[in-house]
């Protein structure tokens, strides 16, 4: 199967991609902005590590959500 090129996607498909990407981008921002205001003893692990995995993995969004969920201690 040959691979397709953008031109010949459909719009409904280039829309999905643009949207996703967007959110993902906008995820990965948001991850990385609480990431840099936390201390260090407010992130379970190296706060290089989720730098580094946030910003070169591609997740599709998946990352992003995980470090807001298990990636953040309570202050105190």
């Amino acid at each position: 199967m040959a691979k397709k090129r953008w031109q010949d996607l459909s719009p409904r498909t280039r829309t999905i991609i643009l949207v996703g990407s967007a959110l993902d981008g906008a995820l990965k921002t948001a991850a990385l902005t609480d990431l840099r205001r936390r201390d260090d003893s407010e992130v379970n692990g190296s706060k290089r590590k989720w730098a580094l995995a946030l910003t070169f993995v591609n997740s599709a969004g998946v990352l992003p959500a995980v470090y807001f969920v298990r990636g953040r201690r309570s202050a105190g």
